[in-house]
């Protein structure tokens, strides 16, 4: 590889303000642990809404790249990396697996240092660190596998890792966006006596049906908790898994929760925001559970999760509801933002 490598990226400039399209250059050469990716396909997570609408708390790291989930192709590898190699296709994702965590990669343009993470993927070509990304087939669908960086792992993750799903149990999977839907299917594979879906859009209620829910309830039209109730005889359920950082909703989603029961957070709260639960309740074991990326770790569950998207127990590409090309990504961040159905991907 030549260097300087000039390509576009999606920077953040500013808070509240679109992403701004530019030329950047990688200086080069790689450092120890780094690998460079020729991005194809890169998904839009809730996450970075969250960054570009600065509700994280200050960023001190401005202008900086994002994307945590993408496919691509290893272009050339630093020293010490092992476990990828040059035309390997790779899965990119956020939470940490075997490898190297190197040092992060210096972008620059017009002389000016452009910051980024072990991992971004809003760019046609990104430097990650070797424990950021991992070795899939080279026939995969490469416009589906950026969801197993983020959106199906975290969803597929929190169920079969974390949350222990009896056939007896009712499941409440509350919000049933791109990370939902995915919560949705893997818990019709614990065969729970019900999955209830709750969100504030119908047309995401319809996919959480297509999906395995046997209940819907629009959070805007009916009271959650009493219709949870209804549905139980009263109980409320076993399990509730809440893919929202809504307070409102995460404070109405833990009340739809038996005693005892368990309520396992997925979704991401804004930094500082604080939620008010029945302490009583909690004193008669209605736990409460923080699920970071579903406890996934990469390299044994991306190639366990794609397997059951290959034999048919789960569908990845119809939680697809958008496929942008990179220069219309402000359109995919905003349909995002405005909490549309399913994920959108990115196409380079």
């Amino acid at each position: 590889m030549t260097y300087p490598l000039k390509f576009r990226a999606a920077v953040l400039e500013k808070n509240n303000s679109p992403l701004i399209i530019r030329e950047i250059n990688f200086p080069g050469p790689l450092m120890p642990g780094q690998v460079l990716i020729k991005l194809y396909y890169s998904g839009i997570c809730g996450k970075q809404i969250e960054e570009i609408d600065g509700k994280g708390g200050p960023d001190p790291y401005i202008p900086h790249l994002l994307g945590h989930e993408g496919t691509g192709i290893v272009i050339e590898t630093g020293l010490g990396v092992s476990k990828v190699s040059i035309d390997d296709t790779v899965v990119m994702h956020w939470m940490k697996g075997s490898g190297i965590q190197s040092e992060t990669p210096l972008y620059k343009r017009n002389g000016r240092r452009i910051n980024a993470g072990w991992v971004t993927t809003f760019s046609e070509y990104a430097v990650v660190s070797e424990n950021r990304i991992t070795r899939i087939p080279a026939d995969t669908n490469m416009k589906v596998a950026p969801l197993f960086g983020c959106a199906a792992t975290t969803g597929i993750g929190v169920v079969l890792n974390e949350v222990n799903i009896k056939p007896h149990h009712s499941v409440v999977v509350y919000g049933c966006g791109g990370v939902g839907l995915f919560v949705v299917q893997a818990a019709k594979l614990m065969n729970p006596k019900q999955i209830i879906a709750v969100d504030i859009n119908n047309e995401a209620l319809v996919l959480a049906k297509n999906f395995g829910a046997t209940a819907f309830i629009n959070a805007t039209e009916k009271d959650p908790v009493e219709e949870i109730k209804g549905l139980t005889e009263g109980k409320r359920a076993a399990r509730v898994i809440i893919v929202t950082g809504n307070v409102q909703a995460i404070e109405t989603a833990i009340e739809t929760a038996s005693i005892p029961g368990e309520c396992f957070q997925v979704g991401v709260p804004v930094v500082g925001e604080k939620i008010a639960i029945d302490g009583h309740a909690l004193m008669h074991k209605r736990n409460l559970r923080g699920s970071l990326g579903g406890g996934i770790f990469p390299d044994r569950d991306i190639p366990a999760y794609m397997y059951l998207n290959n034999i048919g127990k789960i569908n990845a590409e119809k939680t697809i509801t958008k496929v942008l090309p990179f220069e219309k990504i402000n359109e995919g961040v905003d349909y995002v933002r405005e909490q549309n159905p399913g994920r959108v991907i990115l196409q380079f």
